[in-house]
């Protein structure tokens, strides 16, 4: 092999970009999700490089990255200065995920008490570290995408790392689930049978699985842009949904979202009894 052949190779390596995926407090699922695009992933090796990524490797390459994409919220003192160094190595931060985008399941300890919590779980509860809140990468760094999902949709997610490469903005829909519906010729669940669903309020991207076995959309992709809870709560509670009903439904993966937090507050009161109802 001549010299000059040996040496394309090594111009092909440095134009590659270098992306690395971080953990935070999650489940892995979005991890999981980019693991499984693994053919898709070749397709873009001759222009991308993992250069971190301890979910699929071992091998660690020294910063700074290109990309990083981060899973999983901040829930620990450790993580919210863990967070600030990776933000310092990325040229490009992205969020996937509930958890990372709106402090995922975990931010239902934004409602109670944590001391309480850990003092009845924990036999030494004073060896625990943690926050009082679980909350989004955004509350602590700049972010330049977020990506919703409980877990992320990977064809989205293919697309954002894409249009970075290519220098545009991502093609990452904001309209409901309810369009998703349509496109797919599932009839409306409560039009035709009164079942509470978040399908009006939901960010797009899981192409509406759950209206399609006639379940209610349980908001895994966390609110839409501008989302009229007020109104879809008005209309479950003419389907029989009581104030309480109204607090859990917007209480699940994506339940610190600003949009989501702001309705289930909005029907959670205090009984004479002085205890949340």
């Amino acid at each position: 092999m001549s010299a000059d052949s040996n040496q394309t190779p090594a111009k092909q390596t440095s134009a590659k970009q270098t992306l690395a995926v971080w953990k935070f407090s999650s489940c892995d699922g979005c991890q999981l999700s980019l693991l499984d695009c693994e053919d898709e992933l070749l397709a873009l090796a001759d222009r991308l490089r993992i250069a971190y990524f301890l979910e699929a490797t071992s091998a660690v390459a020294e910063g700074p990255y290109d990309i990083s994409i981060v899973e999983g919220s901040i829930t620990t003192p450790h993580d919210a200065e863990r967070i600030r160094e990776v933000r310092r190595q990325s040229r490009t931060l992205i969020t996937i995920g509930a958890c990372a985008t709106a402090g995922g399941i975990q931010a239902l300890r934004n409602f109670g008490d944590v001391a309480e919590f850990t003092s009845i779980v924990y036999a030494s509860p004073d060896f625990i570290s943690t926050l009082s809140t679980s909350t989004p990468i955004s509350a602590h760094v700049p972010v330049d995408f977020e990506l919703n999902g409980c877990p992320i949709n990977k064809v989205q997610l293919l697309e954002v790392i894409g249009a970075h490469l290519a220098g545009r903005r991502p093609r990452v829909r904001g309209h409901s689930v309810c369009v998703e519906c349509k496109r797919r010729g599932t009839v409306c669940v409560m039009v035709a049978h009164g079942t509470p669903c978040l399908g009006p309020v939901t960010h797009a991207g899981c192409g509406a699985i759950c209206p399609a076995y006639d379940r209610g959309c349980y908001g895994c992709f966390g609110p839409m842009e501008s989302p009229n809870t007020a109104a879809l709560s008005a209309r479950m509670a003419e389907l029989g949904s009581e104030e309480i009903d109204l607090v859990r439904v917007y209480r699940t993966f994506n339940a610190g979202s600003a949009a989501f937090r702001e309705a289930s507050e909005a029907h959670e009161h205090e009984p004479a009894g002085g205890a949340p109802a």
